[in-house]
């Protein structure tokens, strides 16, 4: 699936949704004041004067806008109350964050299954929670990668085989690349504000039971009566759209998964697992129906599946993946290989050398058809970088004081003198046992290669999630201490902390997530586009070609070549970070023509560098466009 369309065909939905939500409340609106001025006795009992001319039209204002305040309270209310992103979501579902180091093998198993696909990907390794129902069952939820979370059950974790776990984490990373999650979060705030006029229809019906004396207590008991239908039928169609969209992206992530594994029976045989199990796919918690439409499984059980079901028939799905299945839920016991060793893994190293400008333009286009579309190619490779990382860092990156000293430790100089007095400059402004750790890395002589440094990086940031309020600002401060201690920001400082603080402020600072909402052309965002091309032509240096002759090269390359280059003072660090985040708003189908003017900027002196190549992943990430590592053997400049 191709992401960038996949990305504009979610913006699309969610246009839909809102002008479906709109005719639904106008609907409700009508049917409200119908059912209240009937209850009130508005109409006469006679057809001598048209109906029109009896209503109360200021009652009709009225009870509109106190309809309209209500579903609208309703809905605005669910999704702050979600705001938290994923991790509210899993904990709504009484999930349990599963922590790396643990003595259960299959909670081990199933973070190792999601710490690759995450580094395949090029995505933030998404917490885990641990769902503690016999249901085969999982979801993805969250607004963006940054702060997704990953949900598995019980049951899913015991009987699925590693390959059927592949299987089905593909298919909830397939979710979280192309815009679903926050999809389906607006779903459940609309649903929510719907059934709002529901709910209050039980408490009018309830407060009659309190005060039958009351000569009103019929009216109020009718009003209730229609409020609860209304609130009913709301959710009645409202689940009808949301088993609609659902049905249809639960397809094409099914597909992806196959795509990405390129395994076709991990998921199939997942699938097939729920089949033949006595509980299927289906939860008990009660918030399971609210998010039925996120599970990878149905997880409620109706009376009218075909009309209700938010999931396609398991049959319909496992003849999607396998044409030629013979309709068996039976499954042929494997015997499962161990889990990858550090040993065992095959950490194949080949020669350093810097690329042709042809091999990476090539590689970018290649990156860039793999944004949000892992293969199979790119999880071995994962796999091997994972191995290739040595225990003491790995252990570091999976422990929540370790992991800010790792990230401090990798923002150290490689000059000993310069990176002694960074140490200086955060003794006493980091936590104690943090900095103790920062210390044992540098005196230890750690030392992460270049193609290590950003998957670690990702598989830090669960760790680094789990910090509070407090702890994250005291983090924050201290990587501006660090990259500013020697008065010069390095581009691996800037590419470090723009991935970082990108991440983990979506998730700290979740207000920032609704900013950039708007989908710009490249026109209209054209001087934001100047000043990020300019910085990467300028951080690269182009051996023989003037700075201005790049530049126009990668302007014309965006269909943008009047653009003048601006001014050496136009690349404050905190110019080039307010253009990023506004160039986050460009329309999705717009992101690939951006990338590819900064890979030829990269490339327009016939050399690209690790740093260059990481500088390029760093925006791409920035921009949401996830890209999975570099394949290809590079030398640092």
């Amino acid at each position: 699936m191709d992401f960038f369309r996949s990305q504009d065909i979610a913006r699309r939905n969610t246009v839909r949704l809102v002008i479906l939500f709109a005719l639904a409340l106008i609907s409700l609106v009508a049917i409200t004041n119908l059912l209240i001025m009937f209850g009130l006795g508005a109409f006469a009992e006679t057809i001598d004067v048209p109906m029109f001319q009896q209503v109360n039209w200021h009652l009709y204002a009225y009870v509109s806008v106190a309809v309209v305040a209500i579903v609208g309270f309703g809905c605005v209310y669910k999704i702050i109350s979600l705001s938290g992103g994923g991790a509210r979501v899993a904990e709504m579902m009484q999930g349990r964050l599963i922590i790396q180091g643990g003595n259960d093998v299959h909670e081990q198993r199933i973070l190792n299954v999601v710490e690759e696909m995450a580094i395949a990907s090029g995505t933030p390794v998404p917490p885990v929670y641990l769902i503690e129902e016999e249901g085969i069952n999982a979801f993805a939820a969250g607004y963006s990668p940054a702060d997704a979370v990953i949900g598995i059950t019980r049951g899913a974790i015991q009987s699925l085989t590693r390959d059927e776990l592949q299987g089905v984490i593909a298919h909830e990373f397939s979710h979280i690349l192309h815009g679903d999650m926050r999809l389906n979060i607006r779903l459940i705030g609309i649903l929510h504000g719907i059934m709002v006029l529901g709910i209050m229809g039980y408490y009018l019906l309830r407060s009659t039971h309190l005060s039958r004396r009351s000569k009103n207590s019929g009216n109020i008991a009718i009003v209730g009566i229609g409020l609860m239908i209304l609130g009913f039928a709301g959710t009645f169609f409202g689940n009808l759209i949301k088993s609609a969209v659902s049905r249809q992206r639960e397809f094409l992530a099914d597909a992806s998964a196959v795509q990405y594994t390129r395994n076709p029976d991990g998921i199939a045989d997942a699938l097939k697992r729920i089949g033949g199990s006595k509980v299927g796919s289906v939860l008990e918690n009660p918030g399971a129906a609210e998010i039925s439409h996120a599970l990878f499984g149905n997880g409620v059980r109706f009376s009218i599946n075909s009309l209700f079901a938010t999931h396609p028939p398991l049959e319909k799905r496992i003849s999607a993946i396998q044409p030629n299945w013979d309709g068996s839920f039976d499954i042929k016991e494997k015997v499962e290989q161990p889990e990858l060793s550090k040993k065992d893994a095959a950490t194949k190293q080949t020669p350093q050398g810097a690329m042709s400008a042809l091999t990476a333009l090539a590689m970018t286009d290649a990156l860039m058809s793999q944004a949000g579309n892992p293969q199979e190619a790119n999880l071995k490779q994962a796999q091997e970088l994972l191995a290739a990382i040595p225990r003491t860092l790995l252990e570091a990156a999976h422990n929540p004081f370790s992991a800010r000293a790792l990230i401090y430790f990798l923002l150290l100089d490689d000059d000993a003198a310069m990176a002694r007095q960074q140490l200086d400059a955060m003794r006493g402004g980091a936590d104690p046992a943090v900095y103790e750790a920062l210390v044992k890395m540098f005196e230890e002589h750690l030392e992460v290669s270049q193609d290590l440094r950003l998957p670690l990086v990702n598989l830090a940031l669960p760790t680094l999630r789990q910090l509070s309020a407090e702890q994250y600002t005291l983090f924050r401060k201290n990587l501006e201490v660090l990259v500013s201690s020697d008065g010069r920001t390095s581009l691996w400082e800037w590419v470090l902390q723009r991935v970082v603080l990108h991440q983990l402020d979506a998730v700290f600072q979740p207000s920032n997530r609704f900013h950039h909402q708007a989908h710009h052309s490249l026109r209209q965002l054209a001087p934001q586009c100047a000043i990020v091309l300019g910085f990467v032509v300028r951080a690269g240096g182009q051996d023989g070609l003037s700075d201005e002759e790049v530049f126009a090269k990668a302007m014309t390359e965006l269909g943008l070549p009047e653009t003048p280059m601006p001014d050496r003072a136009a690349f404050s660090i905190e110019s080039i970070n307010t253009a990023l985040e506004a160039l986050q708003g460009l329309r999705p189908l717009k992101k690939p023509a951006f990338l590819k003017a900064c890979a030829v900027a990269i490339a327009a002196d016939g050399v690209a560098h690790a740093i260059e190549l990481e500088l390029f992943r760093a925006i791409a990430a920035t921009l949401d466009c996830p890209l999975p590592p570099i394949p290809l053997p590079i030398e640092a400049k």
